[in-house]
């Protein structure tokens, strides 16, 4: 048995899980999810307990039990509290503003960078630092990875925007001749 998979997902009083064929939807104080359950693999809702059981012992639907289990977890966790990353953005003049559904980067660029904002992801700029959060993981991740391609940072310069925490090893510039 999975380790991971075997073990019940708890959900809060406020949380609605409703099962259709292999499709589970999630509905939350943060929003709404629907995750598709791999072929094999069944879901059962008791009480405030979710139990993800897989049809038989094959490699397949051992690799697949514990990943559906996660993924359901994860459904649950962002429609009950939510996900956030957190981006640093280093530079001088560099700077973000959100406009409306898009947000606006000045990067050392000729030009200013906007970046469209999807659906169900809220952004917050706080001087430098950038928030992205939302009730799916996944997509939260995904915009902020997205964000972060705008302008990697440079391990010569330390510019550009990084994950909040992240470490950079600052190399050292180019020998002069000698």
């Amino acid at each position: 048995m999975s380790r991971i998979g075997k073990l019940p997902i708890r959900f809060e009083r406020g949380v609605t899980v409703t099962l259709q064929g292999a499709d589970v939807s999630i509905k939350g104080p943060k929003g709404t999810l629907s995750q598709p359950l791999p072929q094999g693999i069944s879901a059962d809702v008791d009480g405030g307990v979710i139990v993800v059981r897989r049809r038989d012992d094959s490699k397949s639907q051992r690799a697949l039990h514990g990943m559906a289990r996660a993924l359901l977890a994860n459904a649950v966790r962002g429609v009950e509290r939510g996900f956030e990353k957190r981006l640093e953005i280093h530079g001088v003049g560099y700077s973000a503003e959100v406009k409306g559904q898009s947000v606006s980067f000045k990067l050392g660029y000729s030009h200013p960078v906007s970046f469209p904002v999807p659906q169900g992801i809220q952004v917050k700029v706080e001087r430098n630092l950038l928030i992205v959060s939302g009730c799916d993981r996944q997509a939260v991740g995904q915009v902020a990875a997205e964000m972060r391609d705008l302008r990697r940072p440079d391990v010569y310069k330390h510019k550009g925007i990084r994950y909040a925490g992240e470490q950079l090893r600052k190399k050292a510039g180019k020998a002069g001749a000698k």
